[in-house]
């Protein structure tokens, strides 16, 4: 049985210390924590809700670049008079946006 370590340690944060598949979650005292599995789908429910993050940022399919080169692209618009949607900061960070919407 394959448990959910990240959500249950959210779920039981301050409690659960160690997770093993086949026994289950522990305590600091070793002691077996009884896992309520509504607490923990609720749990994996907000972690899934700050996946959007980190797929902006790193693993998502359209990520944003780098600050150095973000700075390129508005300074670029600011010479360009392009300081609104049309320009390629506004385009670029948009398309990030769009791929990994909020949940």
């Amino acid at each position: 049985m394959a448990l959910d370590h990240e959500a249950i340690y959210t779920a039981y944060k301050g409690v659960v210390t160690q997770i093993d598949d086949s026994i289950g979650a522990r305590d600091a005292s070793g002691n077996i924590v009884s896992i309520d599995q509504v607490k923990v789908d609720a749990a994996r429910v907000e972690l899934n809700k700050l996946n959007y993050q980190t797929d902006r940022t790193e693993h998502g399919s359209v990520t944003y670049d780098s600050w150095r080169n973000q700075l390129a692209m508005l300074y670029d618009d600011m010479v360009a008079g392009k300081l609104d949607t049309t320009g390629t900061w506004a385009t670029h960070v948009k398309a990030v946006k769009d791929a990994n919407p909020k949940p």
